[in-house]
C-alpha cells in the first residue's frame, strides 16, 4: 500500500476509494492507523486469518480492535484471503484491498509463497470493482521487479507480476512502502507469533486489472465492389487493427495528434490540400513509384472476399446492425500464385470464384491516382493520410499496421532543386522540433534527422539518429521515405512523394518503448494524453514478465520455409504477445538432405496480463499451426 490520499498521496488517473479491504491484518495496528487518515465516507472492513480468541493474549491487538469498534470500522476474523468471495458474500464491490508482507509462514520457500501470491490475485478479482485496485506490500527483493534494489534472480523471488497475472492483473505502479504515513503501525510475523518482518527497503506494489486477451478476436466486414456487398474476415495477425479511425476526429489518440502537428507546421510554409482515399483496401493505382525495399506485394496481407447478400445476418450467423463498411476497389496488382482447382480459370480479380484483394501496403500505391485526380491542383502540397499494413518480422519498431503520412508536391522540372531543397529542409526543421519537445520535459534523449540519399541517387530514407541509443531505442531508425517521379501525363512536371510512418514518430516524439500500446483498446492509454499536447507517456503495465520457449522442426524438403509466415503465425496465435523471435541454428542430418531449424519465442504483453499458463497454450497452439500451415514436423 502507499499512502492513502488523505495522507498526500493519489495515484495519477485512478478513482477515489470509498471501500477499502485490508487482508492478513496481524495485530490490527495497520487498520487502526489507516483509518485515522481517511475521510468518513470512507467504508473499511479489515480481516485476518485468526480467529478472535486467537488474538486475545496480545495486548496490542485488543487496543486496535477497540479502537477500529469505536471508529465503526467492519472486522472480520477467519478470513481466508485465497477465499474471499466465500467469506465476504455480501461484499464483492471493494475498490481498493491491501495485503502488507504476505507469508506462508516460518521457512516457506518461495514456491508456497508465489502459490499463496496467485491465490489471493485470483480471489481479488471476484470481489474487486473493475477499476479498483490491490496493494500488495513485500520485503526489500521479494518481488522480483527492478524496482527493487538489489534485485533478486528471477527464480529466487516471489514473482509477484507473473502470480497477478493469473488473476488478470498488471502492476501499474510502484513506491517505498510509507510507514510514516500510519503512524502506531507496528508489523508483526506470521500469525503475530514470529519475529517482525523486516520493512526496510521495503516496496508497495500497485495492481489494477487489464483487459482479457480474448477481447482481439477477428472481425468480419463487408465491402461493396462493383454494386455488390462482399464480406471478409479480419487476418488473424491484424486482429483489432481495421477501422480504428485514430486520423479522424474527435480522436485525441497521439497519432493524430503528431499527424496534425507535422501537417500544421508545413502549412506555415506551403500551402495545402487534403486528399481522400478509399479505406482500406488497394485502388487501381500502380506501384511505380515505390522505392526498392518499401513494400513488397508477396509481404502484404491477402484476403479473400464472399459474396454476402445479407446485411442483417453476420459470418457467424449472428444478427447485427452494426456490420463494419468499407468502400475498395479491385486490385490489378500481381500476387501470390494459388493452385488452380478443378479447371478452374482465375478471373484477374479472382481465384477459383473468390475475389482477392490485399490490403494496402503503403500510401505510395495510391499516388499515380491522386495526381490525375480532378481536385488534384498545381502547387499545393497535397496530403494523404491513412492505415496501411503489411506482414513483416517481429521486432520492437516492426509493425504489421501503421499509419502513413504522404505529402505530394508537383513542380516544374527546372525547379526540382530549389523546391526539393526547401521541402526537405522545412521538414528537417519541423520533425527535429517536434523529436525535441520532449526534451524540454525531461526525457533523458538527443535525436536528430538525416536524409540519406539511396543509391539510385534521386530517392532518400527519413533516418532517425539517436545520440542515446539501447535496447528500447535503436541508434539509426527509419521513419519515412522521399521518392520522385514524373508522372506519364504531366510530362513538364516532376513530382516528390514524402511518406512518413506516423506510429514510428509518434513513439519516438511520446518516449513511446513498444509500437503495440499504441494499439491498445485499454481507455487508460489515451487517458495519459492531453488534446494535442506532447509529454512523455508513463506506462501504467510496469515489468511485464517474459516467457521463453524454444521450438525445433523439420522442414518438408519439398515447399522449403517462409520465415516471414512463421513470424506472421506467431504474431496471430499470440494476439501480438511475442516480442521476439531469435534464430538459433540449422541443422542437417548427416547423409542425408533433411534440414531442421530451431527458434526461441520470448513472450511479454504490453497491456495486458500474461501469465505463464497463458503463454504455455499459446506456444503450444503455435507449434499446431505451423505444422498445419508451414508443413513442418516437430522434433
Amino acid at each position: 500500500m502507499c499512502a492513502p490520499e488523505s495522507a498526500g498521496w493519489e495515484p495519477e488517473e485512478t478513482m477515489v476509494p470509498r471501500r477499502l479491504l485490508l487482508v492478513g491484518e496481524g495485530n490490527f495496528s495497520f487498520a487502526a492507523s489507516l483509518s485515522d487518515t481517511l475521510d468518513p465516507g470512507v467504508s473499511v472492513t479489515a480481516t485476518c486469518l485468526q480467529h478472535r480468541e486467537d488474538l486475545e493474549r496480545d495486548p496490542v491487538a485488543l487496543e486496535n480492535l477497540q479502537r477500529l469498534r469505536e471508529r465503526g470500522i467492519e472486522v472480520r476474523f477467519g478470513v481466508d484471503c485465497t477465499q474471499l468471495a466465500h467469506a465476504l458474500q455480501a461484499h464483492r464491490d471493494f475498490d481498493r484491498i491491501y495485503f502488507n508482507f504476505p507469508h506462508c509462514g516460518r521457512k516457506a520457500g518461495v514456491a508456497k509463497n508465489r502459490e499463496l501470491l496467485s491465490k489471493f490475485f485470483q480471489s481479488c478479482a471476484e470481489v474487486l470493482t473493475k477499476e479498483g485496485e490491490v496493494h500488495v506490500a513485500l520485503c526489500r527483493g521479494q518481488g522480483g521487479t527492478p524496482a527493487d534494489k538489489p534485485q533478486r534472480e528471477w527464480h529466487n523471488s516471489w514473482q509477484v507480476v507473473a502470480m497477478a497475472a493469473l488473476g488478470g492483473f498488471i502492476l501499474s505502479d510502484v513506491c517505498p512502502f510509507p510507514c510514516e504515513a500510519v503512524p502506531g503501525y507496528k508489523c508483526t510475523g506470521y500469525r503475530s507469533q514470529d519475529k517482525p518482518f523486516h520493512v526496510e527497503g521495503a516496496l508497495t506494489h500497485i495492481f489494477t486489472q487489464s483487459l482479457p486477451f480474448e477481447g482481439s478476436q477477428p472481425r468480419a466486414f463487408r465491402v461493396r465492389l462493383e454494386e455488390q456487398w462482399f464480406s471478409f474476415m479480419e487476418p488473424e495477425a491484424l486482429a483489432g487493427k481495421l477501422n480504428r479511425r485514430f486520423l479522424e476526429a474527435p480522436s485525441c489518440h497521439p497519432i493524430r495528434t503528431i499527424n496534425e502537428k507535422l501537417i500544421a507546421e508545413l502549412g506555415k510554409t506551403f500551402p495545402l490540400k487534403r486528399l481522400k482515399c478509399s479505406l482500406p483496401l488497394l485502388s487501381r493505382a500502380g506501384t511505380s513509384v515505390l522505392p526498392p525495399g518499401t513494400c513488397d506485394l508477396l509481404s502484404a496481407f491477402w484476403i479473400s472476399l464472399h459474396e454476402d447478400n445479407s446485411y442483417s445476418e453476420s459470418l457467424t450467423g449472428e444478427i447485427t446492425q452494426e456490420r463494419e463498411e468499407i468502400l475498395v476497389s479491385v486490385s490489378e496488382h500481381p500476387r501470390p500464385k494459388s493452385p488452380a482447382r478443378d479447371g478452374c480459370k482465375a478471373a484477374p480479380d479472382r481465384v477459383c470464384g473468390q475475389t482477392m484483394l490485399c490490403l494496402r501496403p503503403s500510401l505510395l500505391v495510391h499516388v499515380e491516382a491522386a495526381v490525375h485526380s480532378l481536385d488534384f491542383l498545381p502547387g499545393p502540397l497535397h496530403i494523404l493520410s491513412g492505415p496501411v499494413f503489411r506482414k513483416c518480422h517481429i521486432s520492437p519498431f516492426m509493425m504489421p499496421a501503421f499509419h502513413e503520412t504522404l505529402f505530394i508536391l508537383g513542380f516544374n522540372k527546372n525547379m526540382k532543386e530549389i523546391c526539393l531543397s526547401s521541402l526537405l529542409d522545412h521538414l528537417k526543421n519541423i520533425l527535429d522540433n517536434l523529436l525535441t519537445q520532449t526534451l524540454l520535459v525531461g526525457a533523458n534523449m538527443s535525436t536528430s534527422v538525416q536524409f540519406v540519399l539511396q543509391p539510385n541517387g534521386k530517392d532518400y530514407k527519413i533516418h532517425v539518429k539517436s545520440l542515446n541509443s539501447g535496447p528500447d531505442r535503436p541508434e539509426n531508425l527509419i521513419i519515412g521515405s522521399v521518392v520522385t517521379s514524373t508522372a506519364a501525363t504531366h510530362k513538364h512536371q516532376q513530382f516528390v512523394y514524402v511518406s512518413i510512418n506516423l506510429d514510428l514518430l509518434a513513439m519516438l516524439v511520446y518516449d513511446i518503448s513498444d509500437w503495440r500500446i499504441l494499439w491498445t483498446f485499454d481507455n487508460r492509454f489515451l487517458k495519459r494524453f492531453a488534446p494535442g499536447k506532447i509529454e512523455r507517456f508513463k506506462s501504467y503495465s510496469l515489468y511485464p514478465p517474459c516467457y521463453v520457449h524454444d521450438i525445433s522442426f523439420w522442414l518438408d524438403e519439398k515447399i522449403g520455409f517462409d520465415e516471414l509466415e512463421f513470424h506472421t503465425i506467431a504474431r496471430a496465435v499470440s494476439q501480438d504477445a511475442i516480442i521476439s523471435v531469435q534464430f538459433l541454428g540449422r541443422f542437417q542430418r548427416p547423409g542425408t538432405e533433411q534440414v531442421s531449424l530451431c527458434y526461441r519465442l520470448t513472450y511479454q504483453a504490453c497491456d495486458k496480463a500474461l501469465s505463464p499458463k497463458v503463454a504455455a497454450a499459446m506456444q503450444s497452439q503455435f507449434r499446431k499451426e505451423i505444422q498445419r500451415q508451414l508443413h513442418v514436423s516437430l522434433r
